[in-house]
């Protein structure tokens, strides 16, 4: 899990990084709101660790442009104690706000709940074997060599690499890749596993997508 510190303050800054880091979690830190604002909007990350008063913009006005397009879970980290200060941190659009000085332990609660809270990110790439598929970008190579696919053939390979190894019923992968309760007088499965395998095996001596009768398909390396 990916976490940006933005705090003005050197020491805290490096010593949550190095606590934070032992604890596990991947974190990046910036020292103004400038810099903080941008790599809040630019990076990939799971949870933001926010200090009110910053050089360049504060960190209410930076909560304010954030919250224009991103959800991400925000803790607030500040000297700011009064009730005043909680209750617009939070109406800003923060999760939580924690008051210095603190203890680490609490503050480390505090983060695992929110993560807790926050949706699960789709996983970017997947691999087997000499396969790859870019979820995001939808794009698919074996062997260094492009795959390309219909959107139905990437829902189907994408379903199947997602559950590498285990086999998917004719019912399961209907439903799945097209919404649809299977008729056992469709063969729409069949042949869109057909051509898939023209698309991913041919050619290759490894053969990624196999069949198992009477119960369906699945793929393994």
């Amino acid at each position: 899990m990916k976490i940006l510190i933005i705090e003005d303050e050197v020491k805290s800054a490096l010593y949550l990084q190095k606590s934070l880091n032992e604890s596990g979690y991947q974190v990046s830190v910036r020292h103004n709101g400038i810099d903080g604002l941008f790599m809040a909007q630019s990076g990939d990350f799971d949870l933001l660790i926010l200090d009110v008063m910053l050089p360049g913009i504060d960190g209410w006005n930076l909560m304010e442009r954030l919250r224009m397009n991103s959800a991400i879970p925000v803790l607030f980290l500040t000297a700011r104690d009064s009730v005043e200060d909680r209750v617009k941190g939070l109406e800003l659009g923060g999760d939580d706000y924690l008051v210095k000085p603190f203890s680490y332990a609490e503050l480390l609660a505090r983060v695992r709940t929110l993560l807790r809270r926050a949706p699960l990110r789709p996983q970017e790439f997947l691999t087997l074997g000499d396969l790859q598929i870019d979820v995001l970008k939808r794009r698919v190579q074996r062997a260094g060599q492009r795959v390309e696919l219909t959107n139905k053939e990437f829902a189907l390979l994408h379903l199947l690499v997602q559950h590498q190894g285990q086999v998917l019923s004719r019912s399961q992968i209907a439903s799945q890749v097209w919404d649809m309760n299977f008729d056992s007088d469709t063969n729409v499965v069949d042949v869109a596993i057909r051509r898939l395998r023209a698309k991913v095996d041919d050619g290759f001596e490894c053969k990624l997508i196999q069949t198992v009768r009477g119960m369906g398909y699945r793929i393994e390396g």
